[in-house]
């Protein structure tokens, strides 16, 4: 029994230092390649980014840099460095590995993008070479650990200032993140597509560590302070922009954003399957458009905007009530169709309304341009503005009106859906039968949440037709490769998590800006689209900001498996044996 006992010890022991001998090595290969990034990996400035200088990083080599040092920390954490361990409460194993993925990717994309470009690997500098073998390390050994993966244990509490500066340290990450992808080279792809490797990966090893959970119960203990954070996050952006065309790249993002929050509304709590919901934001925007004081509009009337932005809305929802009084008593894929042509009809309607085909309203295909600019008490938002000696231009005080019409909408979803009515529409969602048999009234609360969803679409309309200047039909259509149109929309709602607030705005910023920045594509981005679409929903189909009750939904956890004599379930048995 003692000799049993003894080879037990040493082969733990063994195993043990095997382990902590592949955590140093991938610490050494993680410091490795920050300071490869340090090196020339080209010798000619024709790349992206100029690569060439020693002892400065620049262009993709920040990338490489950023994900080297995640993943010497991680390392850092799974050796027991003491600061670091909390960087990894839910295991270091898989961070690790997505932190060495993410760091290989863009560095072999980067080598061999120069060698592509450059023709020929003949125009790497050593640096390049040295790059690829220090990230090709953390890979090799990563594969090799054993799987540590644990629960997500409360830790030890951190003084109230300490948090407050975690989550700002967060939102100040993001808004970083946010702002390189945006200014990024758009004539040249491959920065944009090192930087799409480095956020993928990047994330997933955030994820796996548990770092982002640990963050998200920060936020929920100190709501008051996320939500100031949030908004001082969003109020500085424009102040950050080089140029005016990133700042109107935010200002379509917030637009988009704020529909597809509405759309959220009809689809993520209610449960409806809207494809026409394109139309209530043409809606908006024709009407602020007609009553505006356009040159060419047939009405011959002008609004204040405030007096525009309600008729917009209140138009939107009379056109939500009629549409959806006699739809919405259909529903699955009938319910569907029905919007879908609702979204056609409004389309080819606006087409006809040109004085020739029918009465003279719309302009027909010309549509309504030269919408002058929006005034709000004297502040022309066509005109540049100084606070504080920092200038915005038009871009940044639409910008800026946008960000106050998302608080408002965030607010009516928020506060709808922890209302009666909310729960209502979720339990329409879930079963509406049971529902109904429960005393809901299926019909009416159906059609409150789509009156509401197309009133937010008509306040976002006023906006966008004022920045745009003119609106014209072709800019609401079902399908296409330009937003808005109602495939965006849902498409960016299921991306980012239905029935949730951020997910929403995340995938619309994600499907407004990826397409933006790989115009390259052409005639493939539908393709990548779709592909990106198929791997989302095979891997992560409740979304990327998920809703809790999707989320087990969508994923097994074994909580009703049936016990065997150990009085466990069998998943928990297994996990115990594997351990074993």
């Amino acid at each position: 029994m003692s000799t049993d006992t003894t080879k037990n010890t040493a082969r733990n022991t063994g195993a043990a230092s095997r382990t902590t001998l592949l955590r140093a090595l991938t610490a050494a290969g993680g410091l490795a390649g920050v300071f490869s990034t340090f090196l020339a990996w080209t010798w000619t400035a024709e790349f992206p980014g100029d690569l060439t200088v020693y002892g400065y990083p620049g262009g993709l080599q920040l990338l490489t840099l950023v994900l080297a040092l995640i993943t010497t920390a991680f390392a850092g954490a799974a050796l027991g460095i003491r600061g670091l361990r909390w960087l990894t409460p839910a295991g270091s194993t898989m961070a690790l590995r997505g932190a060495a993925l993410g760091t290989f990717a863009t560095t072999w994309f980067t080598v061999i993008a120069i060698a592509v470009d450059l023709d020929g690997l003949v125009n790497l500098e050593p640096g390049g070479f040295v790059a690829a073998l220090a990230t090709a390390i953390p890979v090799a050994t990563t594969f090799l650990l054993p799987d540590d993966t644990r629960p997500i244990c409360r830790p030890k509490a951190l003084p109230s200032w300490a948090e407050i500066l975690i989550i700002a340290g967060a939102f100040a990450v993001g808004l970083y993140v946010l702002n390189y992808g945006i200014q990024t080279d758009a004539d040249h792809p491959e920065p944009f597509i090192g930087y799409l490797i480095a956020v993928i990966f990047g994330a997933l090893a955030l994820v796996k560590s548990g770092l982002i959970a640990r963050i998200s119960a920060l936020t929920t203990t100190h709501r008051s302070t996320t939500l100031v954070a949030a908004l001082v996050t969003a109020v500085v952006f424009p102040f950050l922009q080089e140029k005016a065309s990133f700042t109107e790249l935010g200002v379509s993002i917030a637009i988009f954003a704020t529909v597809a929050l509405g759309l959220n509304i009809v689809v993520g709590l209610a449960g409806l399957l809207d494809l026409g919901y394109v139309a209530f934001l043409g809606v908006g925007a024709y009407t602020a458009a007609l009553v505006s004081g356009a040159t060419s509009s047939t009405i011959g009337v002008h609004f204040p905007f405030w007096a525009a932005m309600i008729t917009g809305a209140v138009v939107s929802l009379i056109f939500g009530v009629v549409i959806g009084a006699p739809t919405l008593r259909l529903r699955g894929d009938y319910l569907a169709i029905v919007t879908l042509g609702f979204g056609e009809i409004f389309r080819i309607t606006v087409l006809n309304l040109d004085g020739t085909s029918g009465p003279s309203v719309t302009n027909g295909p010309n549509g309504i341009p030269n919408i002058p600019p929006l005034e709000i008490f004297g502040f022309n938002f066509d005109d540049e503005h100084t606070f504080g000696g920092l200038t915005l231009d038009s871009n940044g005080n639409y910008y800026l009106l946008m960000l106050l019409v998302t608080i408002l909408v965030v607010l009516v979803f928020s506060r709808a859906g922890n209302s009666r009515i909310g729960r209502a529409w979720v339990a329409i969602r879930e079963d509406e039968t049971a529902a109904t048999a429960m005393g809901i009234n299926g019909f009416r609360v159906k059609l409150i949440a789509f009156a509401l969803g197309a009133t937010l679409a008509g306040v976002a309309g006023t906006v966008w037709a004022h920045f745009q200047t003119t609106v014209v039909p072709e800019q609401y259509v079902f399908a296409g490769p330009v937003p808005p149109n109602s495939t965006f929309l849902l498409a960016a709602v299921i991306l980012g998590g239905m029935g949730t607030i951020g997910g929403p705005l995340l995938g619309a910023t994600l499907l407004f800006l990826i397409p933006k920045k790989l115009e390259f594509l052409q005639d493939y981005q539908l393709l990548a689209f779709g592909i990106a679409l198929i791997l989302l929903m095979r891997f992560r189909p409740e979304g990327i900001i998920p809703n809790r009750r999707q989320q087990l939904e969508y994923h097994e956890t074994g909580q009703l498996d049936v016990p065997d004599d150990t009085g466990l379930p069998n998943s928990a048995v297994g996990v115990t044996k594997a351990e074993a």
